[in-house]
């Protein structure tokens, strides 16, 4: 499976970090964390450390698999 998580606000380095299995893009006011998720329960960990890191997200959504 693959994720797209769209974050209010520009996340620092070291936030971003924090994600190293996902792909970052900074968009206007936002930024978009993407890639690979296992499975649910790598999923709920992700949203876990989203929380715990006090980041909100404004958008989830799961991606088409790649070819």
């Amino acid at each position: 499976m693959r994720y797209e998580f769209r974050i209010a606000g520009r996340l620092s380095d070291a936030t971003a970090g924090s994600f190293p299995e996902l792909h970052q893009q900074s968009i206007a006011s936002q930024t978009l964390l993407f890639g690979p998720v296992a499975d649910g329960a790598h999923l709920y960990a992700l949203l876990l450390r989203f929380e715990d890191l006090g980041l909100r997200i404004v958008e989830m959504r799961r991606l088409p698999e790649w070819p």
